[in-house]
């Protein structure tokens, strides 16, 4: 699957959030391509981009912020998150930001993890099972972006989809 998001802020004040998230597993590849472009001052984006990969699946976020001289006092900030859970699973991550004036608030970040090792003996030192604490790590991290959801009815029907069909094993050492 390929994703390609263009947005162009082209009126003063202008305002943009972009929010995702990518699931994959099997042999499943999702390639997302995002350019928000700045060309008016006071405009304001926020791009927050998840990945779940497991098995040997792959995932490419190449995002792009361009903020034009004209873009004066622009505040832009872009994150992609990324979960690996088997050795196999497989992401690019490529945040980049093309900033051509000097009076701005630009950041962007992105992280590739397992996950916690620690949190994991936390939640089986309190009784619960292996495949559980995987399940609940790994569905408070796809939570904030489901959290985002306006739609009360959409937001929990995308969260109990989630939920059913996290992979069963989540790379769980033999």
């Amino acid at each position: 699957m390929r994703n390609d998001v263009d947005v162009l802020l082209g009126a003063e004040g202008g305002d943009c959030t972009l929010n995702g998230l990518y699931v994959t597993s099997g042999r499943q590849h999702v390639d997302t391509h995002t350019v928000i472009d700045h060309a008016r001052p006071n405009g304001t984006s926020r791009e927050l981009y998840k990945g779940v990969l497991d098995d040997a699946s792959r995932g490419v976020f190449d995002g792009m912020i361009i903020v034009r001289a004209d873009a004066r006092k622009s505040d832009a900030r872009q994150e992609n998150r990324n979960l690996l859970l088997s050795e196999e699973a497989l992401v690019d991550s490529k945040p980049t930001l093309q900033i051509l004036n000097d009076d701005v608030k630009c950041s962007h970040a992105a992280t590739i993890g397992q996950l916690d090792e620690d949190a994991l003996f936390y939640l089986r030192s309190r009784g619960i099972g292996d495949e559980a604490a995987r399940s609940l790590l790994v569905h408070a991290f796809m939570s904030d972006v489901v959290g985002r959801i306006k739609v009360a009815p959409v937001r929990a029907g995308l969260d109990c989809l989630l939920f059913t069909r996290l992979p069963k094993h989540h790379g769980a050492r033999s």
